[in-house]
């Protein structure tokens, strides 16, 4: 039995980045170990659940009831607030944990006063990555090329000028780049079947456990209709969703579809009304239990991000990926080269091509066969294996 330890996740203030390590939390919690969270308080509540004790402090980055375009449109209006939070939020996180530090430090991707914390108290820090992770030859065929302009600018000098004089403050030598990218060690909380290049992925830093999903009571259930001979939920995450042309071709390409039920979910950024006259099977919500949703689905219209992907896998449904963001991209081409979904760029998703891919998918049984497939490839420990590595993890001292 380990002995009992001091845990500190910390993460940013995004459902991506917050629910894939949920479960591993509340097991963490329950194994007897003290797990405190540092998160913004729109996430307390949330944590609270888990029985992880929060640390609250504030951030400068855009809430999930933002508007998505606050995030900017270039490489740099998405990468310069998480270091310009980083940096404010450092202060209040010591302050926070002073007194209190902890045996380990677990931390999200974008997390980067994790690090200079862990550093700072001289403790194990272990990376829990809601997406995928960097292989051998990562930097040279994809870091390098996205930056390579960037680099060349005022803003961007001044971007990696400022990251290094902040990590020297804080006793770190490493450049921006390894620091961000790069963790001593990291727990993957995806199927290796969505990591590109797996085959090149050092397994003795990165260990993929799959999803650690769990069954989200507190999220609520959902009925499949009576008579509804096939369902198919929409949806676009929790950050891409200011999508109503999208959603009204979604309309198109189902409403009027004999047996068919249409979940539509389409954020706070979109107005019901601006879909026109929705026909009786078309349920339009601001939200969704996409899980219990997914369960008893027959097609997922997916923007492809990694928890909607490996749900979407785990629940043997077949999907059209709508790619909108980052990672989504390479997640899309995953699914399609797997051969359960479609891929349609948002700009190709009219109501016809959604209508004949998701003809084309539902009832095609060898799609069924590699969904089963996967499912089954997607049993790779889950939350216990997570739990158990980082338990193995923590100092031999502690406790």
């Amino acid at each position: 039995m380990t002995s009992r330890a001091h845990i500190a996740m910390f993460s940013i203030a995004a459902h991506g980045h917050v629910n894939p390590s949920l479960e591993v939390i509340r097991e963490l919690v329950a194994r007897g170990h003290r797990v405190t969270y540092a998160i913004p308080p729109v996430f307390a509540e949330k944590i609270a659940e888990t029985g992880a004790e929060v640390k609250s402090w504030n951030s400068t980055l855009p809430s999930p009831d933002d508007d998505p375009e606050a995030w900017g449109s270039t490489l740099l209006d998405n990468v310069e607030p998480f270091l310009d939070d980083a940096i404010q939020a450092l202060p209040q996180l010591i302050e926070a944990y002073e007194g209190d530090e902890p045996d380990l430090v677990l931390h999200d991707i974008a997390s980067y006063p994790a690090r200079v914390l862990a550093h700072r108290w001289g403790v194990p820090a272990i990376s829990l990555s809601p997406a995928m992770v960097a292989w051998e030859g990562y930097e040279k065929e994809v870091a390098e090329p996205m930056w390579e302009e960037p680099r060349k600018t005022e803003r961007g000098r001044a971007y990696y000028a400022r990251f290094q004089a902040w990590l020297e403050e804080n006793g770190i030598t490493r450049h921006p780049d390894p620091f961000a990218g790069r963790p001593a060690r990291s727990i993957v909380l995806i199927p290796k079947a969505l990591q590109p290049n797996a085959d090149r992925v050092d397994e003795t830093v990165y260990s993929f456990v799959g999803a650690c999903q769990g069954e989200r009571p507190a999220e609520g259930g959902w009925q499949r209709p009576a008579g509804a001979e096939k369902v198919v939920l929409v949806s676009l995450g929790s950050a891409f969703t200011k999508q109503p042309g999208f959603y009204r071709e979604c309309v198109k390409a189902f409403g009027d579809l004999p047996g068919w039920h249409l979940v539509l979910s389409i954020g706070k950024h979109v107005d019901p009304a601006d879909l026109g006259d929705v026909p009786a099977n078309v349920e339009v919500r601001s939200w969704v239990p996409q899980l219990a949703i997914l369960k008893q689905a027959d097609l997922f219209v997916t923007h492809a991000g990694a928890g909607g992907s490996q749900e979407g896998l785990a629940t043997a449904t077949p999907m059209i990926a709508v790619p909108q963001a980052v990672d989504q991209f390479g997640n899309a081409e995953m699914l399609r080269n797997l051969g359960v979904a479609r891929y349609l760029a948002t700009e190709e998703a009219t109501g016809e091509a959604l209508r004949e891919a998701a003809l084309a998918l539902v009832d095609d049984p060898e799609v069924a066969r590699r969904l089963k497939t996967q499912a089954e490839l997607l049993k790779e420990g889950g939350t216990h294996r997570a739990a158990d590595l980082i338990e193995a993890e923590l100092p031999v001292s502690q406790g």
